[in-house]
């Protein structure tokens, strides 16, 4: 099928800080909110859920009435978000806030959402649901592995960025091959061809990929802090700390609330969200419950390689080592000289 590009208007300035869960993001944005004027627009798949604070890592209520924060708690489980919808979302928060005379701060952890931001979307195959059943069906007869490593030989690009388990996206993935001889990657490629884009009316739709669209950079109005650990062990260390303190703070009484509305289930994306997943199939009885705390941080921290995996492949993107002892203003003065300028 043909691919129709869309003219992506110029955003407006805007501050980006990136990077993978519990490398320090929170504490950086409300010590740039506390220096400049600036609205948060969280970039998070899974903090847009209410009634899921203590596994997402939710900035807590006295941190959200700091600073405006946007695009928090903005679903219920049982809807969806999708890229489209942030990208929609985010431009016109930016506009919004732009016109009030602060500066949007962008922060969160979800990757493709800040590419989708950054290079626009394009269209590709709607699902086929005779495709999906019949992958479904192979990956019930030979497990999800098994189609993960199928995926690999098609489109090692999009396998590389996936979990072995991660079932919905494998799925998609090779749907998306199956129905259109294209890998999944190939829709998220930048190329020459923007420049012969055809003007869309912007209003992209779920199930949509990524366009070609020219990175934003400091020159182009924007800058994009990105948070890695030189150390992976330091961070592993605060990721286990981290789940060791929601468990603490009732995190599986937070997954049995969900659990007992009766609507909710565990292949809705809300619930797929790290913690919550492996919580709930704890609490289905498939491994004993003793198992959660390192089943939780295992996931955490393989989410993690995949955000620093996004993340090394945004060369725009200015690195602030987030376990060095002075990270915190090594971000401010970048924050600083692009918001003031040089000195």
């Amino acid at each position: 099928m043909g691919v129709r590009f869309q003219l992506i208007s110029p955003l407006p300035r805007y501050l980006a800080l990136a990077g993978p869960t519990a490398s320090g993001k929170t504490a950086a944005a409300l010590a740039m909110a506390q220096r400049w004027p600036v609205e948060i627009i969280s970039v998070d798949s899974a903090l847009v859920y209410r009634s899921m604070d203590i596994g997402t890592a939710k900035p807590s209520a006295a941190e959200l009435a700091l600073v405006p924060h946007h695009l928090i708690n903005i679903r219920d489980p049982l809807q969806a978000y999708s890229a489209a919808e942030f990208v929609a979302d985010a431009k016109q928060l930016m506009i919004d806030i732009t016109a009030r005379g602060k500066l949007p701060l962008l922060v969160g952890g979800t990757m493709l959402y800040f590419k989708a931001l950054r290079d626009g979307l394009d269209e590709m195959p709607r699902a086929d649901p005779a495709i999906r059943e019949a992958i479904a069906l192979e990956a019930a007869q030979h497990g999800w592995p098994a189609l993960h490593a199928e995926l690999a030989r098609v489109d090692p690009v999009t396998a590389a960025r996936l979990a072995p388990a991660d079932s919905q996206r494998i799925s998609r993935a090779l749907e998306v091959f199956r129905i259109s001889a294209r890998p999944l990657s190939s829709f998220q490629t930048r190329s020459a061809q923007a420049a012969q884009a055809i003007p869309g009316d912007n209003n992209t739709a779920p199930g949509q990929a990524l366009a070609p669209f020219p990175p934003t950079d400091q020159a182009a109005g924007s800058l994009l802090i990105s948070l890695e650990p030189t150390d992976r062990a330091w961070l592993h260390q605060r990721i286990a700390q981290r789940f060791d303190a929601m468990l603490a703070a009732g995190f599986l009484d937070e997954v049995r609330a969900l659990r007992a509305r009766g609507d909710l289930h565990p292949d809705l994306p809300a619930m797929r969200c790290v913690g919550y997943r492996q919580a709930w199939e704890a609490l289905d009885g498939l491994w004993p419950m003793s198992e959660l705390r390192d089943k939780g941080s295992a996931a955490t921290r393989q989410l993690a390689k995949r955000q620093i995996t996004w993340l090394r492949s945004m060369s725009e993107r200015q690195v602030v080592a987030c376990d060095a002892p002075d990270a915190l203003d090594q971000v401010l003065a970048l924050a600083k000289r692009f918001i003031e300028g040089p000195p």
